[in-house]
């Protein structure tokens, strides 16, 4: 009996360790709400392949937060480490990948450090925000040999990956232009105002922190590096200057506990929001509900820009942050035709019974689009020359930003290097073509002048 107890553990042990060996270990840098959909799938649907082990924040009470989310699941908790405490975190639980999800102004030496601590680095969106600190990151890489991802969810979504198909089949010829107009409604572009994104120096304004998403997907799109960009922008709705233009009168330093004004964010009307934020603020004093009119505010509202690319083609793009419903609309030429991509993410901005703007409606049990002239929709539109206009079905996705989440964490987490024709996958290039339009559009803000994209020296 002992002999067999022994042997059978002994092969228990070699399952074990075997596939203990076949999982990566990830460590987590940030636990905000961001946070949620990497810890969901490390100790869930992924935790076949990806461990998560170690993580730090700030915070501590995010951290806690977090914690007895996995204790409640039956998940071995994480150990915790201090952010000054990276690179033995790294060394200590031997990690493989690190994931960085704090603010835009940090993933830069937080992906530096951690790639010549020995790990890897998927970072979200932005994967930074100025000239130099992309530098900083390209010299890691090459002297470390290691990789850096930037997660871009919105490739993944069925409808920007169906215009994507349309034109790599030729459908619209060679692209010779395309018309990008992306709406943020008084929900969603209005919290840019409330939170750490205000400050440029945080953020890099929403040619950073928002556009390079855009960015990013005209780059895939068309299959094209951008070379010049020429901006104009200025903050026009929010900030205390254009409250007093539009007699507003004074305003609460914060949301919480207003009722029945459309621009306060009361953190107590989110069970999420109030644990992860106001519950936790005195360990760091971070406010997630500042007002959006509040003076010092130093991020645009409005922002347009003309992008030129090597393949020829032009874009012309603009962003406002205070539409009434959210969206987007993309236009791209061919010398062969037409395609057109209309999304309504949200139909109009509700407000609840109580005078409080919902959070994030979609989120709420019960929500519907309330609005019968805007309804929740999208439409892929292609028409060639000399023929009718067509619809393009667009497939159903699964998970959020538009059903792209779920297939971006099966690439990540899988390791997956190649998944053509559409080429969904975003390396180290990618996130760099992504923010260098930024980049220069920033620069061209401050100057009034077209920038040359080469001349930032990207190492692109």
């Amino acid at each position: 009996m002992g002999c067999f107890t022994g042997s059978a553990f002994s092969r228990h042990e070699t399952r074990a360790e075997q596939a203990m060996a076949q999982q990566e270990r990830y460590g987590l840098i940030g636990t905000g709400s961001r946070a949620g959909m990497y810890v969901g799938a490390l100790i869930g649907d992924h935790a076949d392949v990806a461990s998560l082990v170690a993580w730090s924040d700030v915070n501590p009470g995010r951290l806690d937060v977090y914690e007895r989310e996995i204790a409640a699941s039956g998940h071995p908790l994480p150990v915790r480490y201090r952010p000054e405490d990276l690179e033995r975190m790294i060394r200590d639980e031997r990690l493989d990948r690190i994931i960085v999800t704090t603010p835009d102004y940090t993933h830069a030496d937080l992906v530096v450090r951690s790639l010549r601590a020995g790990a890897d680095v998927v970072v979200e969106k932005p994967l930074t925000i100025d000239a130099e600190s992309v530098r900083r990151i390209g010299e890691a890489i090459a002297e470390t040999g290691r990789g850096v991802i930037t997660t871009f969810n919105y490739r993944y979504s069925p409808r920007n990956s169906s215009l994507r198909r349309v034109i790599a089949e030729g459908s619209i010829g060679d692209v010779t232009s395309v018309h990008f107009e992306w709406a943020l409604d008084t929900v969603h572009g209005a919290d840019y105002f409330r939170r750490w994104h205000r400050d440029k120096a945080n953020s890099g304004g929403l040619f950073i922190h928002k556009a390079s998403h855009h960015f990013d997907l005209v780059n895939w799109w068309i299959q094209a590096t951008p070379t010049r960009v020429f901006a104009s922008g200025g903050l026009r709705f929010y900030g205390a200057e254009n409250a007093a233009a539009r007699g507003l009168g004074e305003r609460p330093a914060r949301g919480t506990g207003v009722t029945g004004d459309p621009f306060a964010l009361d953190l107590e009307a989110d069970a999420r929001m109030k644990e992860l934020y106001l519950d936790n603020e005195h360990h760091d004093g971070y406010l997630r509900d500042r007002d959006v009119f509040d003076p010092g505010i130093t991020i645009e509202d409005n922002l347009a820009a003309i992008v030129d690319y090597d393949s020829g083609a032009t874009m012309s793009y603009s962003l406002n942050a205070h539409a009434p419903w959210e969206g987007y609309r993309v236009t791209v030429n061919g010398t062969e035709g037409r395609a057109e991509l209309e999304v309504v993410e949200r139909g109009a901005v509700l407000i609840g019974d109580d005078g409080r703007v919902v959070i994030d409606p979609s989120m709420h049990p019960g929500y519907s689009p309330k609005d019968e002239v805007r309804p929740d929709s999208e439409r892929l539109v292609l028409q060639r020359h000399w023929e009718g206009a067509q619809v393009v079905p667009i497939p159903d996705g699964v998970g959020s930003h538009g059903g792209g989440d779920a297939y971006l964490l099966e690439h990540l987490f899988h390791r997956v290097t190649d998944d053509a024709p559409l080429g969904r996958v975003a390396g180290y290039a990618d996130g760099v073509k992504a923010v260098s339009v930024g980049i220069a559009g920033n620069l061209s803000l401050t100057t009034g002048q077209p920038v040359l994209i080469s001349e930032l020296e990207l190492g692109m």
